[in-house]
């Protein structure tokens, strides 16, 4: 390892790709896998590999190739794989107690207490918190507190939304193909288009949530509506699945007046966006929104299943007990990293490195955008970037068949980034934010690569030359400063321009 090397905690020769992917020993690997295991299963055909380890910002599958990974688990990796400091907490942990049902351990005692502390405005200092497992669990419950407290049913979700799909989850994600698989319909839920600034539907220029909040003043003051009766309102500050879009900046603010009208409750689903991803602790902070309930999963357990809801602690009557069961519920192992993740991302400064880090990369991404045809939009906060891709861009055409190419192309030469949006059009960057500068700068090296190769090639899958990996600048110490563009920057096509 090089001197400006040390201390890292990825793979320092990422991306290595000694095999063209997937190699034997992945080949036959999934092929045990298939035979044993539910074709229902997503990730093995968007990514055809087998992992061996994996380190910081970087993966190592089966045939020794190496991978920058710009996945995270799906931002359930904000401090990357193995984080030394959660190794240890995970270690010291399981010397002492696994599991222990709702009774007080040091970990849990420790964990609620430093989470209470580093809640946004309105919550923290003032919150209770019911643990569960997984994010659906998480807003399911939330949406149960809220028709409970208000003794009301029904919850208004946004189209685009994801919010899990196991249950009555299901229902509150807007994806038809999740709602044929299963069996828990019901529910009432208003569904109302999500403020999206590069395809507004009922916000003219989408440049302001004008429309959205007047459709919903409609939807509770017009006894015509269709809308008997209202307990909350449910939203993700940037959509996730979705499609990574980022609403205008009045949307959170009139959200948050129109709840209180209506005597509703705000409920932020915060299970992608929280804990650092966009530059803030909390997404809802860049508007200054103080959630009545906050849905707390994914990166708080730092691999490891753990989720949650805190809700303000004057919200109504006492819950009964037993009001949400669960064997696994805070697990101890869970809360003992995620105790620790929130002293590491407090104390190491991550949301504002991440904020000031995320703004130097949208302004890369844009300027590989005006250089090329495909991407019509990017957009993003902080390690939550979208790159929508399309087949025509003053028509706005969405392409998923593109962006699924550019996931194939970017794996085939040592970069994992996934998919998202209604038609899997929107290639999403969601690297750990302990990524080094480096391995963002190869990196983006692979991925305008691959664009390149996308715009230049013949229709179809792209293919790279077997056992080959793109060059790549070596470690740059100090901080990541953009170099500067020397390629010429061609008009901006019809249709909404990039910043």
């Amino acid at each position: 390892m090089g001197e400006d090397e040390a201390g890292w905690l990825s793979f320092p020769d990422a991306p290595r790709i000694r095999t063209p992917p997937p190699g034997p020993e992945s080949r036959r690997l999934l092929a045990r896998q298939a035979a044993l295991e539910t074709e229902a299963v997503s990730y093995p055909k968007s990514f055809p590999i087998a992992v061996r380890e994996a380190r910081g910002a970087t993966v190592e599958d089966v045939d020794g190739n190496r991978y920058i990974d710009w996945v995270s688990g799906i931002s359930v990796l904000n401090l990357g794989h193995r984080h030394p400091r959660l190794a240890r907490a995970l270690e010291e942990q399981a010397g002492r107690i696994w599991h222990a049902l709702e009774l007080p351990t040091e970990a849990r005692v420790a964990f609620l207490e430093t989470l209470a502390g580093l809640l946004p405005p309105g919550l923290k200092g003032r919150a209770r918190v019911l643990f569960t497992v997984t994010g659906g669990d998480a807003v399911e419950t939330a949406v149960n507190i809220a028709e409970y407290v208000k003794g009301r049913k029904g919850v208004v979700a946004f189209s685009g939304a994801y919010h899990g799909v196991h249950g009555g989850a299901a229902n509150l994600t807007s994806g038809r193909k999740y709602h044929t698989t299963t069996a828990f319909h019901g529910g009432s839920i208003v569904r109302v288009p999500y403020p999206n600034p590069y395809r507004p539907v009922l916000d003219g220029d989408g440049e302001s949530a004008a429309g959205t909040l007047a459709y919903l003043e409609s939807l509770v003051s017009d006894p015509y509506s269709g809308v008997d009766e209202l307990a909350a309102v449910l939203v993700e500050p940037i959509l996730g699945e979705g499609g990574y879009v980022v609403p205008p900046d009045d949307f959170l603010p009139g959200l948050r007046e129109f709840c209180d009208r209506h005597d509703l409750l705000l409920i932020a689903d915060e299970v992608q966006t929280g804990l650092g991803r966009t530059g803030k602790f909390w997404a809802v902070e860049h508007a200054r929104v103080a959630p009545d309930l906050l849905c707390i999963a994914k990166t708080i357990g730092g691999g490891l299943p753990v989720s949650m809801v805190a809700y303000r602690d004057d919200l109504g009557r006492e819950l009964p007990t037993g009001f949400h069961l669960g064997t696994y519920r805070g697990n101890p192992l869970a809360l003992a990293v995620g105790t620790e993740v929130l002293r590491v991302l407090r104390e190491e400064e991550w949301p504002e490195r991440t904020r000031v880090r995320g703004e130097r990369l949208l302004k890369r991404f844009r300027e590989i955008a005006e250089r090329t045809t495909s991407l019509g939009d990017v957009r993003g906060r902080g390690f939550m970037i979208g790159l929508e891709l399309v087949s025509d861009r003053a028509r706005r055409t969405p392409s998923g068949e593109r962006a699924k190419a550019m996931r194939r192309e970017m794996l085939a030469n040592g970069l994992l980034m996934h998919t998202c949006g209604p038609w899997d059009q929107v290639l999403r960057f969601m690297a750990p934010l302990v990524i080094e500068d480096p391995l963002l700068e190869r990196g983006l090296a692979i991925f305008e690569s691959a664009l390149h190769t996308l715009e230049s090639g013949p229709t179809g899958p792209l293919t790279s030359p077997a056992g080959t990996t793109p060059p790549h600048p070596g470690p740059v110490p100090g901080p990541w400063i953009p170099p500067p563009v020397h390629h010429p920057v061609p008009p901006a096509p019809p249709g909404r321009s990039l910043p």
